[in-house]
């Protein structure tokens, strides 16, 4: 039994799947420079989902100084058992304000909150049937199969095929569609509007995961759905502290009773350590900076618009689409890692490959993600280097 672990190990290497982590010391005040602890050099990342730079942002950072020395270091218990903080609590209500929803709830990472959150709700809803995209996260697919609720995978942002599925069920029979705001590896949005179409057409709930899109669209950094006016027609709105805003955890918000009932039966909310308040704080301060001030996503989405046109104008082959995600299509893991490899080594650029089975199979990529951080200079060395390597 034991040859089985060597041997899951052989097969991975084998097909260039063996995921080896790159050891870097993050820069505090200098992001995206880091130091590559291989060697000492320093290094510009470029896969990094701090979209906004906010993990160095000197309010949070304070605040979260403030917490640590108040309160200490962790929650101290389950949020049932001792751990519900003051803090965590004005963490929701900013949840709460941020997406104009009754309530939120605060999971320890975002893909908890997806998992537990699905299976709660197959508990909640008897014969609940779950339809959902099929390009949609490891999380949500997890928490549907955890669910083991009856399941429709329709294609991709395909509203025919989702119709068509929705068309086969009772109309009193419990349904929920899950999809995403952004799709983190091609980059394309989901067809929200069509979907809450569908949604009340066939009474549905609807679930939006907007992981890759809160702090980066809507005039308060709200998401996707806000962007396009539609916040207040999604029943249950997924979100993270870990990427734009810099921190660590997830959430839902939604209606009071809906986030209530969650809060009550998700195994994976209920049976887990609370966030500590140093995180919550910085998140916090964080979510009310993206709020009020719009200069750092304006910044980013400029400098998305000229590395698209760099690469464009070099004939660099990249997944079209009209959002932040950036990735450059190779085709093969081999040749995947060894661009990444070179791309690290030679010019001291890291940007992390992408393979099976976060994308399939001949899908192999680098994915870029830009951030206001990121100027001009490094833009050019970018680029000088893919053209190089590639």
């Amino acid at each position: 039994m034991l040859q089985l672990f060597s041997q899951t190990i052989s097969n991975l290497k084998a097909e260039n799947r063996y995921r080896e982590f790159v050891d870097i010391a993050r820069i505090c005040g200098e992001f995206p420079y880091a130091i590559n602890s291989q060697n000492g050099h320093k290094i510009t990342v470029w896969c990094s989902n701090d979209y906004l730079g906010m993990g160095q942002n000197l309010e949070a950072l304070k605040a979260a100084h403030e917490a640590l020395d108040r309160y200490g270091l962790g929650a101290g218990g389950t949020r049932n058992i001792s751990g519900t903080s003051v803090v965590l609590t004005k963490l929701e209500k900013e949840v709460v304000e941020l997406h104009s929803k009754e309530a939120a709830l605060c999971f320890v990472s975002g893909y908890v909150a997806n998992d537990a959150t699905i299976q709660a709700l197959a508990k909640i809803l008897p014969d609940l049937v779950i339809f959902s995209d099929e390009k949609n996260h490891a999380s949500i697919i997890s928490g549907i199969r955890n669910s083991k609720a009856a399941k429709e995978v329709f294609n991709h942002n395909d509203m025919a095929d989702l119709e068509g599925r929705l068309r086969k069920y009772s109309l009193a029979r419990p349904k929920l569609i899950i999809a995403e705001a952004v799709y983190s590896m091609d980059g394309d949005f989901g067809e929200i509007r069509k979907i809450i179409e569908l949604a009340k057409k066939y009474q549905a709930l609807t679930y939006i995961d907007e992981v890759h899109a809160v702090g980066l669209y809507g005039k308060t950094g709200a998401g996707w759905c806000d962007a396009l006016g539609l916040s207040n027609q999604i029943d249950i709105i997924q979100g993270t502290f870990a990427k734009a805003f810099g921190t660590i955890g997830g959430y839902i918000a939604g209606r009071h009773d809906i986030v209530d009932a969650v809060r009550s039966v998700a195994s994976g909310f209920i049976f887990t350590t609370a966030l500590p308040p140093m995180i919550a704080a910085a998140t916090i301060v964080n979510i009310q900076s993206s709020r009020s001030d719009d200069s750092l996503r304006q910044k980013l989405h400029q400098n998305v618009v000229v590395l698209k046109a760099e690469l464009a104008r070099l004939g660099i082959d990249i997944v079209k689409n009209d959002s932040h995600i950036i990735s450059v299509l190779i085709g093969d893991a081999a040749k995947a890692r060894t661009v990444s490899k070179r791309l690290l080594e030679e010019f001291d650029i890291y940007v992390q490959h992408i393979n099976y089975p976060t994308v399939a199979k001949g899908d192999e990529r680098l994915r870029i993600t830009i951030t206001p951080l990121h100027t001009k200079e490094m833009i050019s060395e970018l680029v000088r280097a893919l053209q190089a390597v590639l």
